[in-house]
């Protein structure tokens, strides 16, 4: 059954202490270009992811030495992003040097810095985000990069997930349809009950909760 009404203020706070709780990176952004710029800036810090580069230092065929190359560049993959917004962040990854890859992320499997997607909701009693990935190149963007990058309007946190029960039925009406709920970075406990991150998924999950009211 539905949750008990919360403060919009106290809906947003229980949301990031949730999520902090699980090692998420929670921020907040007024509008859309500050996330842009936000994505952009955290590109440029960090390390070139390394998944390609590993092994370029051995004797490699041409084609290999070519990939080597071409991963000294920071890539973003943003897929799904209205035209207007694709256009403002392909702008903002080329001042900096940037790839902006926005489809086809089937042929970027490895050496993806960054996947950038937008949240269609969140559950403040887990700190967890709902995206529906039935776009496979959402999904991927959510697998395959070293961070992930969430933009989630405040709008549509929710207190539980029986409060999204009505909106995941419409949701999952049309076929085939892939919902992801996501807490935190990807982890295991597998071996030897120590606790790695970015086993099965990105090292850093960033959360921007946006102004959109």
């Amino acid at each position: 059954m539905p949750s008990a009404t919360l403060s919009v203020v106290d809906l947003h706070t229980r949301f990031k202490q949730k999520a902090e709780l699980v090692s998420a990176i929670v921020s907040n952004v007024e509008t859309t270009q500050e996330a842009f710029e936000y994505c952009v800036d955290l590109c440029e810090r960090k390390q070139a992811c390394q998944l390609l580069i590993s092994g370029c230092d051995d004797f490699l065929s041409p084609e290999a030495e070519a990939l080597c190359d071409l991963k000294q560049e920071k890539i973003i993959a943003a897929p799904a992003l209205p035209p207007d917004q694709a256009e403002m962040l392909k702008e903002l990854c080329a001042d900096r040097g940037i790839r902006l890859v926005t489809d086809g992320l089937r042929q970027h499997l490895s050496g993806i810095d960054i996947g950038l997607t937008f949240i269609d909701y969140g559950i403040a009693e887990t700190g967890t985000l709902v995206i529906d990935s039935s776009n496979e190149d959402v999904r991927l963007s959510t697998m395959v990069s070293e961070i992930h990058i969430g933009i989630l309007p405040k709008s549509k946190i929710r207190p539980s997930a029986y409060d999204l029960e009505k909106e995941l039925q419409e949701t999952m009406q049309t076929a085939p349809s892939y919902l992801a709920f996501i807490t935190g970075a990807s982890r295991t406990a597998d071996i030897e009950r120590v606790l790695a991150l970015g086993v099965h998924g990105p090292l850093e999950l960033h959360i921007l909760l946006l102004e959109d009211n």
